[in-house]
């Protein structure tokens, strides 16, 4: 098969007893199949091999995360498409070959997703990557249908197909040969942000991201860590910075760190305010952490070759969610001349 559906899964064997049979069902005939188990202690390996025999099982040696666990595992595997998917989604009939022969139609599409829906509430979509992934000038991403925690209904508004800064890694099209050219997803983030780090990558090498509207799959969400996770908290404001740090352009580093440390800083009073304690020694820990790696960042900072990318929000989404109350992904309200 040239399509390979890759999915990586840690103590998952209840999702994968779940949502398995429907992925083998929709990719005959279509794509292969694969589990890569990150060093499960749940007996996920023994239940695969029992119940899916034709399934095949690649076992990592660690669970190294998202990132470390995907790269060991795609190096692994021969197809001229990945599909990286989450053990917690359930897929729709015809969910693969829409977004296939969306990227069939351009070369320098390099990675795509389909629409993300709420497994629990159906017509919603989901957070993690809703209809298309976007980011604005201080990092902060967001996504149609998902501005920070407001979700919207699915209504048809997003069915269209279009270009976007940053696919989900929870449902993730992406080409091999692309993939393998980068490095794959930078090992050190582990967990969280990786998938915009690495389209912020292909980017660089002018490649396109896109979004297919014709495909959706229903996401659970919060499988590996729990939103309300302290230790998410941690990855999501680390990563955040290395990825700002590695992507950004010389001539607005400086001022968009300069600007995100004081809007780090009000995020962790809040916090601290509101007794989240734990979130809040998370967030002094990630700037912590970022600063003692600078030097392994500045090393993969000078690997890339930063150009003008598209797709950014040359605006602060914070502050037209929080102040200007915007709860929706709306080009009249957001200024459609401010995406470049």
């Amino acid at each position: 098969m040239k399509t390979a559906i890759v999915i990586l899964n840690w103590n998952g064997k209840r999702y994968l007893e779940k949502f398995l049979p429907g992925v083998i069902k929709t990719s005959r005939g279509v794509a292969d199949v694969v589990v890569a188990d990150n060093d499960s202690a749940d007996g996920s390996v023994g239940f695969l091999k029992n119940n899916f025999p034709d399934v095949r099982v690649i076992q990592n040696p660690e669970n190294g995360g998202f990132s470390k666990g995907y790269n060991q595992a795609l190096q692994q595997i021969e197809a001229e498409y990945y599909i990286l998917l989450n053990s917690d989604i359930e897929v729709a009939d015809g969910w693969i070959e829409p977004v296939i022969e969306l990227m069939e139609t351009d070369n320098q599409i390099a990675a795509c997703q389909p629409k993300i829906l709420s497994y629990h509430e159906k017509d919603k979509f989901e957070y993690a990557g809703a209809a298309g992934g976007f980011i604005d000038k201080y990092g902060y991403p967001f996504c149609r249908g998902r501005v920070f925690q407001s979700i919207e209904k699915d209504q048809g508004q997003y069915n269209d197909n279009i270009e976007i800064f940053w696919a989900t890694g929870a449902c993730m099209f992406i080409r091999s040969s692309y993939f393998h050219e980068i490095g794959g997803f930078d090992d050190d983030f582990f967990a969280h942000m990786e998938e915009i780090d690495i389209c912020w990558r292909l980017k660089h090498k002018g490649y396109k991201i896109m979004y297919c509207g014709q495909s959706k799959v229903y996401h659970i969400g919060g499988g590996s860590l729990d939103k309300s996770s302290a230790r998410k908290t941690y990855f999501n404001m680390r990563n955040n910075s290395t990825m700002m740090y590695k992507n950004l352009p010389r001539k607005e580093l400086y001022t968009v760190f300069y600007f995100r440390f004081i809007l780090d800083f009000a995020a962790a009073l809040k916090f601290l305010i509101d007794g989240g304690i734990k979130h809040f020694v998370a967030v002094l820990r990630a700037h912590f952490g970022f600063y003692f790696s600078y030097k392994k960042n500045r090393d993969k900072r000078n690997q890339i070759n930063h150009q003008y990318v598209s797709q950014v929000y040359h605006g602060n989404i914070a502050y037209d969610h929080f102040l200007r109350k915007i709860k929706k992904f709306s080009f009249s309200q957001l200024n459609p001349n401010r995406f470049s």
